[in-house]
């Protein structure tokens, strides 16, 4: 894998030969070409997601279409896929060569771009054995979709594990250890009990003493993965959790809930930022009786003295052709998109490091919503909020069902996240 910027530049022969008409090697949207449109014509942009994946997914090759209807997708036009389209939904049209090349005119003429999707990534969603009483967005995403994933939990990413995959998932873990504070409302809940008791066990097995030291370790694992060139993708309290952890690896920031003694009052003063992915500067929540984390999060949704109310989040509009990644992970029919809470709703701007890359933000609000940033030879997305389509979502809250929401503009920004790899070019190995 390899960072935004040696994207750009590894990109521009196929982009060349695109444009001009060239066919690369493989299965290159022969014999005749489906267009796969996503702006508000698609009857299931979701589920054009799973046939973009699953097109790759078996050897063909695509296009995607940057900033054009939507960001459309261009796919050979073969049986097998047009079966695939019409059993989900999903509309297509068959373009011919003389449509292709007007679609290509059009895109050289405007803030569009066209990238070859190469080859399907391989994905892994980290979460529990056993489900808690609330669902995983992108669980649901991928599942609707259609895209084949594999579920990975502590053993595996302290086995090393995560170097199988492409692109690794996180949401609402919490890797300082504490159970995201629901002891203060939920000790006595089986489900909590049952996480709790879980997670010694996991501690204890791999010789660690207490559930903040598995963690730290795991984090640790999990930054490894991207400092070696892995896309991590993640939402609610895991975007936060994760850098206080790797931030905190030599400090006691789980306080009173992991050893029974208080918080060392100098914790914030001794992070270590410049290990972090994407934050800096931020501080501790030194109360065990305030179900929050820290600073980052502009929300604070669990504090009834300092919760902001929803608005709506913007969708940066980027250069296509100067920054094709960033264009990618915005893709939608929709700019402006409802807000939705979740353990960490959002990101405090002063805690961001200066590299981040905002991709959507509110109008006005100290805080944004999505960003994006390189870690070593590999890239990281963070996108606040548990559920795009459950605004207010509780624990217990039944699950979302997608088949209401097949167009949903924020379910399709985790599925950029999905699919944006197979445009990553992969450095050739000596």
């Amino acid at each position: 894998m390899v960072t935004r910027r040696e994207f750009v530049v590894g990109s521009a022969a196929a982009l060349a030969a695109a444009k001009l008409g060239g066919r690369p090697r493989g299965r290159w949207l022969e014999p005749g070409h489906l267009l796969v449109p996503m702006d508000d014509s698609q009857q299931n942009h979701l589920k054009a997601y799973g046939l973009t994946y699953n097109a790759l997914h078996d050897g063909l090759r695509g296009e995607w279409l940057l900033n054009y209807r939507g960001g459309s997708f261009l796919l050979p036009d073969t049986p097998d896929l047009g079966r695939r389209a019409a059993l989900d939904g999903i509309s297509t049209t068959p373009v011919d060569d003389a449509a292709v090349a007007a679609i290509r005119a059009e895109i050289a003429g405007a803030n569009m771009d066209t990238v070859p999707l190469e080859k399907a990534p391989t994905v892994a969603i980290y979460k529990p054995p056993t489900s808690p009483p609330w669902d995983d967005a992108v669980t649901l995403a991928v599942k609707y979709a259609g895209i084949p994933f594999t579920q990975v939990w502590d053993d595996e990413v302290l086995a090393g594990d995560l170097s199988k995959y492409d692109w690794v998932h996180l949401h609402h873990e919490d890797f300082t250890g504490q159970f995201n504070k629901l002891y203060l409302s939920y000790r006595g809940a089986p489900w909590f009990i049952e996480q709790v008791n879980r997670d010694l066990a996991t501690a204890r097995r791999h010789s660690f003493a207490t559930v903040p030291a598995l963690k730290k370790a795991v984090a640790e694992g999990i930054r490894t993965f991207v400092e070696r060139g892995g896309l991590l993708f993640a939402m609610c309290g895991a975007t936060e959790t994760l850098d206080l952890a790797i931030a905190g690896r030599n400090v006691d920031i789980a306080g009173v809930f992991s050893d029974g003694t208080p918080m060392d009052p100098d914790a914030d003063a001794k992070l270590d930022w410049s290990r972090a992915l994407a934050f800096r500067g931020a501080r501790l929540e030194t109360s065990p009786s305030i179900n929050s984390m820290s600073d980052i999060d502009g929300h604070q949704v669990n504090v009834p003295s300092r919760k902001q109310p929803l608005g709506v989040f913007t969708l940066f509009a980027f250069s296509a052709k100067f920054d094709p990644v960033a264009t990618m992970l915005v893709q939608d029919h929709r700019t402006a998109i409802p807000d939705f809470y979740g353990v960490t709703t959002s990101f405090t701007k002063s805690t961001l490091k200066p590299t981040d890359v905002v991709l959507a933000f509110e109008e006005g609000a100290s805080w944004v919503k999505y960003i994006h940033g390189d870690y070593g030879k590999g890239s990281w997305t963070f996108l606040g909020g548990h559920d795009p389509e459950d605004p207010q979502h509780a624990v217990g809250n039944p699950s979302t069902d997608l088949a209401l929401h097949p167009n949903s503009p924020g379910y399709r920004l985790i599925l950029n996240n999905v699919l944006f790899p197979a445009a990553k070019k992969k450095p050739l190995k000596t």
